[in-house]
């Protein structure tokens, strides 16, 4: 599996940065945005490194899709926005930020302000306890 040492998301992948953890599979690990612009923003991001969709194979993208799926599931159970925006950025100029292919799961709610990205870091407290409700909603 090809990994970057800088890549942030490959460390989570790795285990040697921490996330808040929803869930995991062979080709997928999803966890909380540590700069949430809702409570319960999920990123699922690919295993392996790939920058962006060009470079992301077809079985990648076909994992990310079905833990997207999975995982939007469990957001409605858990948390239950109004709606679900789902987001996947391609190059600095299209807003990605994180160079490693991952899909933005992020919950809505009627008069709430549209954004891709926040720079306020979440609560840790709070970010632990909406991951730990999103797992726990998780089905297989």
């Amino acid at each position: 599996m090809t990994r970057k040492p800088d890549c942030i998301f490959c460390q989570i992948v790795a285990g040697t940065a921490p996330c808040f953890q929803v869930d995991e599979d062979a080709t997928t690990l999803s966890f909380l945005d540590l700069f949430p612009v809702a409570p319960g923003h999920t990123l699922v991001v690919t295993k392996a490194h790939y920058e962006n969709l060009f470079e992301a194979t077809p079985e990648a993208l076909a994992g990310v899709v079905a833990a997207s799926r999975r995982l939007a599931h469990a957001i409605r159970a858990s948390i239950a926005p109004d709606g679900l925006g789902v987001f996947q950025l391609n190059g600095a100029a299209a807003g990605q930020t994180v160079f490693h292919y991952h899909m933005h799961l992020v919950p809505r709610w009627q008069g709430q302000e549209f954004k891709l990205h926040s720079r306020v870091r979440g609560d840790a407290n709070e970010l632990r306890a909406t991951a730990s409700k999103i797992k726990a909603a998780v089905k297989r």
